[in-house]
């Protein structure tokens, strides 16, 4: 096609289009490096006018290329090295767009696609926040904004995929890891469908969301969802425990999305308070756990009242969850048209827990655990993390928290404490007033607390559902976290069933060691120096001088930081089952044991008979090329003072717990020593005395 624009040099052949522009920079470059603004700007016209001949109407602002995917010349000098460097440009007469868009093909060697507008920083972004992007779904611009300001900058896999089913009114079954954003995922599109429509502001309307969950704690966590999503809509929440005349303000006021637990949205039906007869959405939220037995004819109840059989106006249905067992479609379908849609991100044969969590798994005695767990939240969460600690009963959640071993603030919350109480408690621990909230499984669903670092379950759950639930707690919306399984050896088959049906392996390892737990007291003691405010320290730089005449400056400083972490004393524990007053070591063979007679006799060659009476807890190592085992720490520096290592055999202490064998398939002379019954006592102790300024022992009182 001929160019428009200036006719070629008679010392040069005419040329195509498409390498003029390269052609005329090298030809200038001698002569100047820069160009007048005069000289610009007839540029630019030129080029206006030779797409004008070319009968294109060109977007410079959207693309660098034409039609017919020539770039234009590229009139900014300023690029010219790189564009002899990389032999071709594309252009936008745009100013510093043009610049940045010239830029960015450039480092790709070459003139960028058409249509493409976003340069390096649209290649940058991850697959996950391009299918997630806002400008995908029917988003207003109110709800975008309110998504930022949430810190939200994408919707998340579980999100896309269930947004346009729910928004264009089709029942739905989703399954999603914990974690991932299921609240989200509803509440979205249906927040967008009703304020697509004009809002009926009504006094007493009845509303058009029902949201049934099973807890009080989720009930509350969905309704403030539901309410960071719109400023338009009448959000309530009910949940037992609490004040009807509140409630029954808000059914006269009108309500448009109403989120609650069965036994309190029951009361009200019963009463002739709440009409369901209208309302076009359902949602059951945590549907395996709302329709077991103890739900299952609550919730069956209330939806009489919105459901009519075989009418087509029944209202949308969602059951959402990260666990749905095969029966709970069977009952679903009930409520449900009959094509609906199903959406499972989670499969029958991978991880159904989420992928953001580490699982790691500690042995340890009953006796040991108050303790063990005080240098387990030192080491892997520190003073300035959050830990929730799960238990079986609310008998032992009670005791736990009030056990003096355990070296943290914490607090108890289960069912048997008043509903006022327990929020008080959650909202003390989301501002950080106490580090560890010890509960039983009225927490395990629906708390969405980010920061949480780490989860500690006392026992494997016999329903691993309670797991998966459990350990959702923690690696929430992205964040990576931790869950550590307390078990004991009786409980190695609940461990196995956990591993199985929840599709994890967990990583056994032993109590954290001396060295860890100094380790992590120096840094978060540190920390609290670095808050310390300068006008505070003046009051003390004489004691300060003085302790470091007396002490020396090394001495004196690493007093005060083992006072700010609590340490008065280290004690050793076993790696095997974290009893107190142990040490594990590891005796290495070059040959693969039948039995562990045959390591029993190497130790008695060098240590005499009586080590029989000091060796506990003998495991093989994995392969059986080895077995590792606990001796008192009293007897431990006599023990390598006589040891000699041999080309068989190579004697150590355990740094951390090696891979073990499982059992039960020991034999011989030490598989009946397993847990000899020692004990001692707390394996990291605290001086009580140090508090952070005495905050959290206040609060402590305020809830006994």
């Amino acid at each position: 096609m001929p160019a428009a624009g200036p006719a070629a040099s008679p010392a040069e052949p005419q040329a195509p289009a498409a390498e003029e522009a390269p052609r005329r920079g090298r030809r200038r470059k001698p002569k100047e490096k820069e160009e007048s603004q005069e000289k610009k700007l007839k540029r630019r016209g030129k080029l206006k006018r030779r797409g004008a001949a070319e009968d294109e109407q060109p977007q410079p602002e959207e693309s660098g290329l034409g039609e017919d995917g020539v770039g234009p010349p590229k009139p900014k000098k300023t690029k010219k090295s790189k564009a002899k460097h990389d032999g071709e440009a594309g252009g936008d007469p745009s100013g510093a767009q043009r610049a940045a868009k010239a830029e960015s093909a450039l480092s790709n060697g070459g003139a960028p696609p058409k249509g493409q507008g976003h340069g390096d920083a649209e290649e940058e972004l991850t697959e996950e926040a391009r299918e997630g992007a806002f400008s995908n779904f029917p988003l207003s611009q109110n709800t975008i904004n309110l998504l930022k300001a949430r810190g939200v900058k994408y919707l998340f896999p579980v999100q896309v995929k269930t947004f346009q089913p729910i928004y264009n009114g089709k029942d739905l079954i989703a399954q999603a890891r914990t974690g991932t954003g299921k609240t989200f995922s509803f509440a979205i599109p249906l927040v967008e469908k009703l304020q697509s429509v004009s809002h009926d502001g009504r006094r007493g309307r009845a509303p058009k969301v029902l949201v049934l969950v099973p807890t009080r704690e989720l009930a509350i966590q969905v309704a403030r969802d539901f309410q960071n999503l719109t400023r338009k809509l009448s959000v309530a929440c009910f949940y037992g425990g609490t004040p009807y005349k509140a409630q029954f303000d808000l059914l006269k006021s009108g309500i448009d999305v109403l989120v609650g637990t069965p036994g309190r949205i029951k009361d009200h039906i019963q009463n002739s308070k709440l009409d369901l007869s209208t309302v076009k959405h359902v949602v059951l939220d945590e549907v395996d756990h709302m329709l077991d037995m103890g739900f299952a004819e609550q919730v069956e109840e209330i939806l009489g009242f919105a459901y009519k059989k075989g009418s087509e106006d029944n209202p949308q249905t969602l059951l959402f969850s990260a666990t749905c067992p095969r029966w709970v479609y069977d009952v679903a379908k009930k409520y449900m048209k009959d094509e609906y849609e199903q959406i499972d991100l989670v499969g029958k044969k991978t991880q159904r827990t989420a992928t953001t969590v580490e699982h790691l798994a500690i042995q340890c005695r009953w006796s040991q655990r108050a303790a063990v767990l005080g240098d387990i939240i030192q080491v892997y969460s520190g003073s300035h993390g959050r830990t929730i600690v799960f238990c079986e009963t609310k008998k032992e959640a009670n005791e736990l928290a009030l056990n003096a071993s355990l070296k943290q603030d914490a607090q108890s919350l289960h069912g048997d404490i008043p509903q006022k109480q327990r929020e008080i408690t959650l909202k003390g621990f989301r501002n950080g007033a106490f580090e560890v909230l010890i509960a039983t499984n009225v927490a395990a669903r629906g708390l969405d607390i980010p920061e949480v670092d780490l989860v500690v379950q006392c026992s494997p759950p016999k329903d691993v559902d309670s797991y998966i639930h459990r350990s959702g707690r923690t690696g929430r919306a992205g964040r990576t976290g931790i869950c550590i399984c307390f078990y004991q050896r009786r409980e190695e088959d609940l461990l196995r069933q956990v591993e199985h049906k929840a599709g994890i392996t967990f990583k056994r390892i032993g109590v954290p060691s001396a060295t860890e737990i100094i380790k992590a007291s120096s840094s978060d003691a540190k920390k609290f120096l670095d808050s310390v405010p300068p006008s505070a320290v003046d009051y003390f730089r004489q004691s300060a001088q003085e302790l470091i005449e007396e002490k020396g400056a090394i001495d004196a400083l690493a007093a005060a930081l083992a006072h700010i972490s609590g340490a008065s004393s280290i004690q050793q524990r076993s790696l095997l089952n974290s009893t107190a007053g142990f040490v594990t070591m590891v005796l290495q063979c070059s040959i693969e044991m039948r039995t562990m007679s045959y390591a029993w006799r190497a130790l008695k060659e060098q240590l005499g008979e009586e080590v029989d009476a000091k060796i506990s807890a003998m495991r093989f190592l994995k392969g059986k090329m080895g077995v590792c085992f606990d001796i008192p720490v009293d007897e431990l520096s006599h023990i390598q003072e006589q040891w000699q290592d041999t080309r068989r055999w190579q004697l150590s202490v355990a740094k951390e717990l090696p891979e073990l064998e499982e059992y039960p398939h020991e034999a011989g002379h030490g598989s009946s020593r397993f847990g000899n019954g020692r004990q001692g006592d707390s394996g990291f102790r605290r001086n009580n005395r140090f508090k952070n300024g005495n905050q959290g022992q206040n609060f402590n009182r305020s809830f006994h």
